[in-house]
């Protein structure tokens, strides 16, 4: 997903994987699981056969650790803002745990054609110290809409050959 934004003067481009559900509805989601799963074990549990009871334990808190770290690598962001006079990528989950800064008259971007047809073009913004891959995650429709973003902004210096594509 790729959203843009204008604030005192700088553009902000804040690109992160599409989430398929929202941490809340993952909690529904286990609680719907939950119910009918623990209700059956308690049921074999008070029939005589406790062994359920720790598997069905097991069972659940692995979906809901399955479903946390999903829903923890969903929230990485690229966080690309184009000032006057740099340019600055954050990366990182709930916060930057990475940064560059790039001078504005020197970044430029690259661009390498996809390899298959439903791949998007994977794109860098580089200077002479830097090159920094953005957007990797994404889908090709919101790769190619992160390059139209940055090709009004940066100018595009590096371009790979198409008959590099294989399929």
């Amino acid at each position: 997903m790729v959203n843009s934004s204008e604030k005192n003067g700088s553009q902000i481009i804040i690109v992160q994987p599409n989430h398929s559900s929202t941490w809340r509805n993952n909690l529904w989601a286990l609680l719907a699981i939950s119910v009918p799963s623990l209700g059956a074990a308690i049921g074999f549990t008070l029939a005589g056969a406790w062994p359920i009871l720790p598997f069905a334990g097991a069972e659940l808190g692995a979906l809901a650790g399955a479903l946390y770290y999903v829903n923890w690598k969903l929230q990485y962001r690229h966080v690309i803002t184009l000032g006057d006079s740099h340019v600055r990528i954050d990366k990182g989950h709930y916060a930057p745990k990475r940064t560059w800064t790039l001078p504005r008259d020197q970044a430029s971007l690259a661009i390498t054609p996809e390899k298959h047809p439903w791949d998007g073009p994977s794109v860098a913004i580089h200077c002479r110290e830097n090159h920094v891959v953005v957007g990797e995650f994404l889908n090709r429709e919101d790769a190619l809409a992160l390059l139209a973003l940055l090709r009004k902004e940066l100018r595009t210096r590096t371009f790979s050959r198409e008959d590099t594509r294989t399929l």
